[in-house]
């Protein structure tokens, strides 16, 4: 059974940081593109970082490009989100995704696997 398994959510001052980390049970790990979206509350989900396979191509959107920071150890089958400068805007779920030997996830129906999600909340 596949499991995508985030952590490193709470509650941060604008301005701060965290850095979530996801844990997948996936046997292939490096062969899978990886990625994070975010969805706040009366809101769709949308896309923040996305990581190749090998880590060696990043996307951002402009909302999240210069603060946020996506990276991957395949050794540990963990990918990381670094948020820096957290606005209260990134308030969200965050969620971890998975694509199958993909190079890139650039939508939602990219993706084979889903996190649980982890909240992030920035306050003012």
């Amino acid at each position: 059974q596949v499991q995508l398994v985030e952590s490193g959510g709470g509650l941060v001052q604008a301005g701060g940081s965290l850095r979530l980390s996801c844990s997948a049970s996936l046997r292939t790990f490096s062969s899978y593109a990886m990625g994070w979206f975010r969805q706040a509350p009366g809101k769709e989900r949308e896309l923040v970082a996305t990581i190749s396979w090998r880590g060696g191509s990043t996307y951002y959107p402009d909302s999240v490009k210069g603060r946020f920071t996506i990276s991957r150890d395949n050794a540990k089958n963990t990918v990381y989100l670094q948020m820096n400068s957290l606005k209260p805007e990134d308030t969200a779920v965050y969620y971890c995704a998975a694509r199958r030997l993909g190079v890139t996830i650039a939508t939602m129906r990219d993706v084979d696997y889903w996190g649980q999600g982890t909240q992030v909340t920035v306050s003012s």
